[in-house]
């Protein structure tokens, strides 16, 4: 089972390879510099070399990149686009050099421009990047709230529709349970995965970031919750780990520490959830 969570790479990238065996992870997600700020990564060779060597020999992988949250794909601002294409950039040109196979980020916010001229403009933001070799873009779900795209799997196939780019898709579980797709029962789940399939394609489907949701399915609402103690719960969590079609890409923690419960207890959860079902 590839399953991690999102580590920090504090005092050196290097060092999320040992956090996240910490966790009991084997996969993962990083942020390569604060995603609140337009600050691009800076990562030394010497960094680099170590994190490349220590994934290959004490993880099974993938990671994956997670993008600035000032990135706005969608946005019809020409400011903003191009700053968003630089804070892209630099991110794919960082895991060229970290060896890291994705780069995870949203489509954002048209902000009033509209769904069809949003996703024109993500398209065209994407189709400004170069993409290294090895290294693939996944366009993540989003819980859908505003004019923030991404909630529906139509949003999805859209984008993936109008770029030139290879383009992968990274669902996330509470996002799209927010956004309306009832991810709580197993019967749930399985509609869902075949919407999916025959919306967007599962062969575009990439990875999860697995998490449960404090709020109800179609809420809009965005908080994350401990895997199985949710809105989605012990079912519908463990139909989406167990599922046939997706049980083999990796997971991806993004679940909140609290009540004295942390990343290495959902990642024991949902190895548990899996292993009893």
């Amino acid at each position: 089972m590839k399953i991690g969570a999102h580590v920090s790479i504090a005092d050196g990238v290097h060092n999320a390879v040992e956090r996240q065996l910490d966790v009991g992870g084997n996969c993962g997600q990083i942020f390569t510099a604060s995603p609140q700020v337009w600050k691009g990564p800076s990562i030394d060779e010497d960094e680099a070399e170590a994190f490349r060597e220590r994934t290959a020999e004490q993880l099974d992988g993938p990671w994956l990149i997670h993008s600035a949250y000032l990135v706005n794909l969608a946005t019809p601002k020409d400011d903003l686009r191009a700053k968003s294409i630089d804070s892209m950039q630099a991110e794919l040109d960082a895991a060229d050099t970290l060896g890291v196979e994705y780069v995870n980020v949203h489509l954002g916010a048209h902000t009033g421009a509209g769904v069809e001229q949003g996703l024109d403009n993500a398209a065209e933001t994407l189709d400004a990047l170069d993409v290294p070799d090895g290294v693939q873009i996944l366009v993540e779900s989003d819980a859908g709230s505003g004019t923030k795209l991404g909630g529906e799997f139509e949003h999805l196939a859209g984008v993936l529709d109008r770029s030139e780019q290879d383009l992968g898709i990274c669902l996330d579980t509470a996002h799209s349970f927010a956004a309306g797709y009832d991810l709580a029962t197993e019967a749930g789940v399985e509609a869902a995965i075949d919407e999916f399939d025959d919306v967007v394609g599962l062969e575009h489907l990439k990875a999860f970031h697995l998490n449960d949701s404090k709020h109800a399915s179609g809420t809009n609402k965005d908080e994350h919750a401990h895997v199985g103690e949710g809105e989605i719960g012990e079912e519908g969590m463990t139909a989406i780990l167990t599922h046939p079609e997706v049980r083999d890409l990796p997971f991806v923690l993004e679940t909140p520490t609290e009540d004295g419960k942390s990343f290495e207890w959902n990642v024991d959860r949902a190895r548990t959830l899996r292993e009893d079902a």
